[in-house]
C-alpha cells in the first residue's frame, strides 16, 4: 500500500516535522517522523480484530524535542552507556557530555534522536531518512552520515535497516528506543506480558553506574534467565535495581532474540537482530507525571523496550 505523508508539526525553531504512514494488507499501521526519525504509532489489531496502538509516544512535536525517555527514536552516535562519557581512540582521548548519572548516554542531550533527518527515498511500502553529523557534534570525531531504512511487510514484518559511513574512524551504536505494550499503549503495566530471551549469557552491571563489569555471564540460576516464556511479574521483583535494563548476549540471527506475547490481546512479537546483544528495558524511570498521546498517563513498567545493539561501553570493554 503506498506511503501517505502529513505535516506533524514545527520545532522551536520553525523546522517543519512530516509524519509517513506506512501500511499492510492486514491492517498494521507504522507512523515514523523525521524528527529523530521516530516510530510514533504502530496500530496492530487483536484476538478479536480490534486495532489498538501499541507504542509509547507524545501528543506533539514538543514532546519529541524533550523526550528524555527516548520514545521511539532513532539514538546514536552511541546508543547505551560510555562510562564517565570518556574514550580513547587512535591515541585520541575524548570526553563526551555526562548526562546519565556519571555516564554518557544515547550520543548526549542533543544527538541524532534530536535532530530533523532528511528524507530519502520512499519505495513501496517502504520510506528512509538519512543524517549527516558533522565532525565534532557532540564531541565524537569524524562526519558520519547515517542512513535508516523502515519497511513494512505483507507478513507482519517491521524491518529497520541502518548504515554509516564516516570520515575517520569514530564509535557507532544505533538503535530504535521503542517502548512497546502490546495491551494499547494506554493499557498500563506490561507486568502480565510474557517473555521470552534467547540468550546463555548477559554482561552484569554495576549496581551505582548501570555500567557493564566486563564480565559475561552464564544466567543459569538467576532472574535473568528468560529462555523459557515469563510472565515479567513472576520474577521482575528480584532483579536487583528497579527491574531489568540490562544487556542480553544474542545467540543467532537466524532466530528470534525476544519473543514477547500478551495472551489477554493475543498479540505477539518477535524480534531479530543481527547486533550481539540486546538492551532489555522495563520502562523503570517512567512515571504517573510521564503524559503521553491522548492525555494516557505511562507509569512506571509500563512498557518493555528491546534496544539491538552493540554491547553497552564497548568502545572502553574488549
Amino acid at each position: 500500500m503506498p506511503v501517505t505523508k502529513e505535516e506533524y508539526g514545527h520545532t522551536a525553531n520553525n523546522q517543519l516535522v512530516e509524519q509517513y504512514t506506512l501500511s499492510n494488507v492486514n491492517g498494521l499501521v507504522a507512523k515514523i517522523i523525521n524528527y529523530g526519525a521516530a516510530i510514533t504509532e504502530l496500530w496492530i489489531p487483536d484476538k478479536n480484530g480490534k486495532i489498538d496502538d501499541v507504542v509509547l509516544g507524545w501528543p506533539d512535536i514538543k514532546g519529541y524535542e524533550s523526550n528524555s525517555p527516548y520514545f521511539g527514536v532513532i539514538v546514536g552516535r552511541v546508543a547505551n552507556r560510555i562510562a564517565n562519557g570518556q574514550f580513547s581512540l587512535d591515541g585520541v582521548a575524548y570526553q563526551l557530555e555526562i548526562n546519565n548519572g556519571p555516564n554518557h548516554i544515547h550520543g548526549g542531550v542533543s544527538s541524532f534522536s534530536h535532530r530533523v533527518w532528511d528524507v530519502g527515498h520512499i519505495n513501496g511500502n517502504g520510506v528512509s531518512f538519512s543524517y549527516t553529523s558533522p565532525d565534532g557534534e557532540n564531541s565524537y570525531p569524524g562526519e558520519v552520515t547515517i542512513t535508516i531504512n523502515y519497511q513494512l511487510t505483507n507478513d507482519n514484518k517491521l524491518i529497520m535497516s541502518y548504515a554509516a559511513k564516516t570520515t575517520k574512524a569514530t564509535p557507532i551504536n544505533l538503535t530504535n528506543h521503542s517502548y512497546f505494550n502490546l495491551g494499547g499503549h494506554d493499557s498500563g503495566s506490561v507486568l502480565d506480558h510474557i517473555v521470552e530471551i534467547d540468550s546463555d549469557k548477559y554482561t552484569p552491571i554495576e549496581k551505582e553506574t548501570s555500567i557493564p563489569t566486563g564480565e559475561i555471564s552464564c544466567v543459569d540460576n538467576t532472574v535473568f534467565d528468560l529462555r523459557s516464556p515469563t510472565r515479567l511479574k513472576d520474577k521482575i521483583k528480584d532483579v536487583p535495581g528497579l527491574g531489568y535494563d540490562h544487556n542480553f548476549c544474542v545467540k543467532s540471527s537466524e532466530r528470534p532474540c525476544a519473543t514477547v506475547t500478551y495472551k489477554e490481546s493475543g498479540r505477539k512479537m518477535k524480534v531479530y537482530t543481527t547486533k550481539p546483544g540486546i538492551q532489555f528495558y522495563t520502562a523503570n524511570y517512567l512515571n504517573d507525571s510521564t503524559m503521553g498521546k491522548h492525555e494516557a498517563v505511562y507509569p512506571k513498567h509500563s512498557a518493555l523496550c528491546l534496544e539491538s545493539q552493540f554491547y553497552p561501553n564497548s568502545v572502553n570493554q574488549v
